[in-house]
């Protein structure tokens, strides 16, 4: 009764220290995976050339994973130690002085395994450094796989990510035959404890009976699988040591300084005092000086200037995306930005819009009102619930602009950063755009507005003219078109493409406004409907998913790559013959050990016989397992290249990223 009693104690203590230990696994992997995407988003600009998307991606899934995994084995180092200490005292109780022996045998394991470790060291840290720049090529092939195969590069760049992951999986196969070879050591320990332990006694005279052999081979299979489980250990430890050196190396990398934010003068929505900015920290020339800036609540601000004076910058060093090399920035409100080039994320229209915000039906449909998207969503198949492709490829570009200007507006910001948002629309939406959406909707907000539209500019508080990343004047339209010249050249510029009536055209003029989003007020409360009467599909089809046991299909399909079924069979027959050959070791010693007729040097010698020569198989099964695992990992990899870029251009476009990895590593072809 108490020998069942502490087993079933132990099993509840164990379930609740894996149950336990995988926990705080998971939290610190979420934390550290929270931690580097809140890194990435604050990164420097030399800090974003020095680490890759494809590092930054390892770091999330591999890296962190393994840190995750480090609270279960780190436990099971103390507590190996814990159980070989008790076993050697009850060792000590059955077989004497020939104790000693045993710890010598584990101490000279435990030193042999001191130079494969620094080994497994080294070839986990080149391995994950190989396996960055595998990453990034695969990433960067994927996103710009358009563009390959227009040009026709596929075979290069698959080529050259075969290269990558040869060097991959060289540092890989140097890693796994160390880990082999640190497994047949830990694995042929116990046979080794037992030569010694045995040879001691038979040299020290001490006799073998029934009581201490049975006690020592007992304690001796006790102990087994945690000296077994040492090669793991000490895997998982060298494995989370370099990943946790390459998280802290990311997360030390230098970062953007954080805008300060002036809670004191409310007056005030943006203030620059004396401000130099630079993408470049050790460039001698900053890319913005000598900025000085204030903007009041509710006031418009226009930015012009040629090409490469630094406009876009100007709004980077507001948003606090630029490095600050000297003065003062202060930015106070909600900042909502709309980029040059249109950020679409792959979901519906209406996920676009509201980005993650609650569901307003009245304000959701001004948005769309005010920024010319009425019609539009009634020519979508299903309505702004149709979903968009990735980076938006079932949009035109003014579609996309106009999606990203309701974004901002349905956020309810209080200062807008527009970075030339008319460029991709025609002259007259962006004119309807410009009175519904900028000097109506945005009317009690600070707007910042970069444009090259110059008849947009005379209704603006102020206009800053910029030429080589400063300001050569700030003034009224008025007062720079009589004053400098850099902006006479501009007007007259525009003036020569656009022709000189729509300069005369008046801002405000509402009888021009006939945008193809108008609609009359009785429609206000109809939405743009889903028409499934079309018979048209969403461009991303809900993906099929299996539920249940998936049997023995992936197993045997791994299996079926590249003479895995052999290597298998190998592995297996020669893990049979090791543990066969353990079982007749026992079954030997315990037949013979109160037999008269043999002697103690024969039932010592045919003991240890069988245990070395279990160890050649021992030692067969951990190289076939390794050879098994490359030879099959190699074979899927070049499957998976060849589905990825025998695929058409049309799979791309309609696929996400994530869709076309899934499907094609469940080998569903296209």
């Amino acid at each position: 009764m108490a020998l069942f009693l502490a087993k079933v104690l132990e099993s509840l203590s164990q379930r609740q220290w894996y149950f336990r230990t995988r926990r705080l696994g998971l939290q610190v992997r979420s934390m550290l995976s929270a931690a580097i995407y809140q890194k990435q988003l604050r990164l420097l600009n030399s800090a974003k050339l020095t680490h890759s998307s494809g590092e930054i991606i390892n770091f999330v899934t591999v890296d962190a994973y393994r840190i995750g995994e480090f609270p279960y084995w780190f436990h099971q180092l103390w507590l190996t130690s814990l159980q070989l200490c008790l076993a050697l005292l009850i060792l000590y109780n059955a077989v004497g002085l020939a104790t000693v022996a045993a710890m010598i045998a584990i101490v000279l394991t435990v030193l042999c395994n001191t130079p494969l470790a620094k080994l497994q060291h080294k070839f986990q840290t080149r391995l994950m450094a190989a396996q960055d720049e595998r990453l990034k090529a695969l990433s960067e092939a994927l996103v710009n796989m358009k563009v390959l195969k227009l040009y026709a590069w596929e075979t290069h760049f698959k080529e050259v990510i075969e290269g990558l992951r040869e060097v991959e999986c060289k540092w890989l196969n140097a890693f796994q035959l160390r880990r082999a070879y640190n497994s047949f050591l830990f694995w042929s320990s116990p046979v080794f404890v037992s030569a010694a332990t045995f040879s001691t006694c038979y040299f020290l005279k001490i006799p073998l009976n029934a009581s201490n052999v049975f006690t020592f081979v007992a304690t001796l299979r006790l102990v087994q699988d945690p000296v077994r489980q040492i090669p793991d250990v000490i895997g998982v430890l060298i494995q989370a040591k370099v990943a946790f050196v390459r998280i802290v190396k990311f997360l030390d990398a230098p970062e953007i300084q954080s805008r300060r934010r002036s809670c004191m003068n409310h007056e005030k929505s943006i203030l620059i005092k004396s401000a130099s900015f630079s993408w470049d920290e050790d460039s001698l020339k900053p890319t913005l000086s000598n900025i000085d800036l204030e903007i009041s609540t509710g006031e418009k601000v226009a930015i012009c200037g040629e090409v490469g004076s630094g406009k876009s910058t100007l709004l980077a060093a507001v948003l606090g995306e630029i490095p600050k090399k000297e003065g003062m920035v202060q930015v106070s409100g909600k900042i909502a930005y709309v980029s040059q080039n249109a950020w679409i994320q792959t979901g519906t229209v209406r996920d676009n819009i509201l980005f993650g915000s609650t569901m307003d039906e009245e304000k959701y449909h001004e948005t769309l009102k005010r920024c010319s998207l009425l019609k539009d969503i009634e020519m979508l198949p299903y309505g702004d619930l149709t979903e968009i492709g990735e980076r938006g490829v079932n949009l035109s570009g003014g579609q996309k602009q106009r999606v990203q200007l309701a974004r901002a507006l349905y956020q309810d910001a209080d200062i807008y950063l527009l970075d030339d948002p008319f460029s991709a629309v025609d002259a007259h939406t962006a004119s309807s755009l410009f009175n519904e959406y900028v000097m109506c909707a945005l009317s009690s907000k600070t707007v910042l507005l970069v444009t090259h539209q110059v008849d947009f500019l005379s209704v603006f508080n102020s206009i800053l003219l910029m030429a080589d990343g400063e300001f050569i004047s700030v003034a009224s339209f008025h007062e720079l078109l009589a004053s400098r010249k850099e902006f006479q050249y501009l007007v007259n510029a525009h003036k020569n493409i656009v022709g000189p009536e729509r300069l005369d055209q008046l801002i405000f003029d509402r009888r021009n406004r006939t945008s193809i989003s108008e609609i009359s007020d009785n429609d206000r409360e109809e939405q743009p409907k889903m028409k499934n009467e079309s018979g048209m599909d969403q461009l991303i089809k809900k993906e099929e998913r299996e539920s249940g046991n998936t049997g023995m299909k992936p197993y045997l399909q791994y299996l079926s790559q590249n003479k895995g079924f052999l290597f298998a069979s190998l592995a297996a027959l020669s893990h049979a013959i090791f543990v066969s050959g353990q079982i007749s070791q026992n079954s030997w010693m315990a037949a013979k050990v109160q037999d008269l007729e043999v002697s103690m040097l024969q039932l010592i010698a045919v003991y240890l016989a069988l245990g070395f020569g279990t160890i050649f198989f021992l030692l067969s099964r951990s190289i076939f397992v390794v050879v098994l695992g490359m030879k099959s990992s190699r074979s899927l990899f070049a499957q998976l290249l060849n589905s990825i870029f025998r695929a058409p251009i049309s799979f791309f476009d309609s696929t996400p990223l994530g869709r076309i990895l899934s499907r094609v590593l469940l080998c569903k072809k296209n």
